[in-house]
């Protein structure tokens, strides 16, 4: 078991003290959400509404007087190369920090970056990994049961990433569950998890086994909080290159060509990927979402009344089950016709049929047939 890489002991209380004193003072922006819950076929998703997330902050404009090739030039700033004291958190490692987003839809949300640039569109290092999964384990061990954290990370165009400097960011699940009313939440679910067995309110779509039910694929394997740096690299790599496969045996219309995915060569384990996806980490499961698109529009009214009133954008936070909108006629028109939910979400990544359908424990001695790269990891795959 590696301990290369220890988040401080008191981590929970770190974030939470920080987040209260930068909001207090100012000095990050939160923004408030209404929720409800829409089933996606038998999964219950979270549908976040923050009306003011339109008017969020935007990057200071060009000087007047700079001319027009400087202005495209100058490259956007990076908020990762010398983060502001008031947001700063912890220092993680010689290669990491930990500071507060300062544009928060959930509280305490916060940001585990690296000190040098490094391109958010590499391959991820081991070093991030390990990183990622000391600040689980400190979570889990707090004496003052602070719950458990929810990593992912956004890689590539359509992966809903924003910054090109690396960094995964971590949710307190606890705080994700904020204005979910257990009464009107389970109300709202009922329609979801027919037949009394099972829950019947939203969890971490990443971790159960609702994360078959989804219209995208995702590929997961079981991790664990004594994982050694290297066996949970090795786990990353292997669903990185399943996702590559899979994008790769895409022909032009869409399905699955079915021919030359062991003859393809590895995809590198350093430098630019090769496709966009997002990833989801927690004290469980590790999970890989290749994304085609990250996002599609949402209508509103039927026939020849329907018209376009926004966009659903969604990055990692869908590993966790989650979505939001920024306008009334979006929360209005996806709480009327959840179906658009779900066929968004069908369009955002592969069909579901060529991801994994229902992960089980994985050992050393179980290969997926054609992948030599896969040498710990076997999947059932249903009949649906």
């Amino acid at each position: 078991m590696s301990r290369g890489i220890r988040a401080p002991a008191n981590l929970p209380e770190l974030v939470k003290t920080a987040f209260a004193r930068a909001r207090g003072d100012g000095d990050l922006h939160y923004f408030p959400t209404q929720v409800t819950i829409l089933p996606v076929g038998n999964v219950p998703f979270q549908l976040r509404f923050s009306p003011a997330l339109a008017n969020k902050p935007k990057a200071p404009s060009p000087p007047a007087g700079s001319s027009p090739s400087r202005r495209q030039q100058a490259p956007p700033p990076d908020p990762f190369a010398d983060p502001p004291r008031a947001l700063f958190v912890a220092d993680l490692g010689p290669a990491h920090y930990l500071v507060l987003n300062k544009f928060a839809i959930v509280p305490e949300h916060f940001i585990l970056a690296t000190r040098a640039f490094e391109h958010q569109t590499d391959v991820l290092a081991a070093a991030d990994l390990e990183a990622a999964l000391a600040c689980i384990r400190a979570y889990d061990d707090d004496s003052a049961d602070a719950g458990e954290l929810f990593v992912f990370f956004n890689c590539g165009e359509h992966s809903g990433a924003s910054q090109p400097h690396r960094h995964l960011q971590l949710l307190p699940v606890r705080r994700m569950r904020d204005g979910l009313v257990e009464g009107q939440e389970k109300e709202e679910a009922e329609g979801v998890h027919r037949g009394g067995e099972g829950r019947s309110t939203w969890d971490v779509l990443a971790d159960g086994a609702d994360l078959a039910g989804v219209p995208f694929a995702t590929f997961a394997e079981d991790i664990h909080l004594g994982m050694s740096s290297a066996d949970l690299f090795a786990a990353y790599l292997r669903l990185y290159r399943r996702a590559c496969h899979a994008v790769a045996a895409l022909n032009g219309d869409g399905q699955p060509t079915g021919e030359g995915e062991e003859s393809q060569a590895l995809p590198p384990a350093t430098g630019p990927t090769r496709i966009s996806y997002n990833m989801a980490m927690t004290r469980r499961r590790l999970v890989v979402c290749p994304r085609l698109a990250e996002g599609d529009v949402v209508r509103s009214g039927s026939g020849s009344e329907e018209r376009p009133v926004g966009r659903l954008a969604l990055n990692g936070t869908v590993l966790a089950g989650t979505a939001l909108v920024k306008t009334q006629a979006e929360w209005d028109a996806l709480r009327e016709d959840p179906g658009q939910l779900a066929g968004v979400l069908a369009r955002i990544g592969l069909p579901r049929r060529m991801g994994d359908r229902h992960p089980i424990s994985r050992g050393r001695n179980h290969a997926v047939k054609g992948h030599k790269d896969d040498q710990r990891t076997f999947y059932h795959a249903s009949s649906q």
